[in-house]
């Protein structure tokens, strides 16, 4: 059995069923159609892991060469080359040590554009009336972001939708995502079906499972 990311088995299967079923509901009530997506991070951030790598190498050697070298500079620089590369990889190995060096600007600016990739990718923007709404979650900035299709945004402006993600993103920093996005989803459905309520006929056009990737 390969390993499951931190996406796949952040919400328990108890909470997923409860989200997936509060996506059911709101779209009860709407010609809305309502997806959520988890994802590890929504970049890579490899000039985190470089500078998190120089400066962990840096202070460890000047510490080393204080210790043991009387200050000199050239053993300074030897250590720092020769571990700068393991400290660069414990950096990448533990998130919550990289996020301190991320500004939070390249935080936001990277998970607005996974979230807009994953919404064109996911195929979210195919529905007919063009009415899809995506809640996006990425745990390692631990962001949240809500974006829709051009058919919402007609009646319904993006600072709308910026509080159902504040709502979310508070949830996530406080340890209760689960209950945090369900409020969320009811509350997005009592808006769509304000705007576009549900009409005879209509299908469920999009998955209302948890879409869960590493990346």
């Amino acid at each position: 059995m390969g390993h499951r990311s931190r996406a796949e088995t952040f919400f328990s299967s108890e909470e997923r069923a409860a989200i997936e079923a509060a996506v059911r509901e709101a779209e009860s009530r709407t010609i809305g159609e309502i997806a959520v997506m988890v994802v590890d991070a929504s970049d890579e951030y490899l000039h985190a892991d470089t500078i998190g790598g120089v400066l962990f190498s840096g202070a460890i050697s000047f510490f080393g060469a204080v210790a043991f070298f009387d200050s000199a500079i050239v053993p300074y620089i030897v250590l720092t080359a020769l571990i700068f590369f393991p400290c660069r990889l414990f950096v990448r190995s533990f998130p919550f040590i990289k996020s301190e060096f991320i500004s939070p600007r390249k935080r936001r600016d990277a998970v607005r554009l996974r979230a807009l990739r994953a919404f064109y990718e996911k195929g979210l923007y195919k529905t007919q009336a063009q009415t899809g709404v995506l809640f996006f979650l990425s745990l390692m900035e631990r962001t949240v972001w809500v974006l829709a299709d051009k058919g919402i945004y007609v009646k319904i402006r993006q600072e709308q939708l910026d509080r159902f993600a504040a709502t979310v993103s508070k949830g996530v920093r406080e340890g209760r995502a689960s209950q945090a996005l369900r409020q969320a989803i009811t509350e997005a459905g009592t808006l769509l079906a304000e705007h576009f309520p549900v009409t005879p006929g209509d299908k469920n056009e999009l998955s209302d499972d948890i879409i869960a990737e590493q990346g």
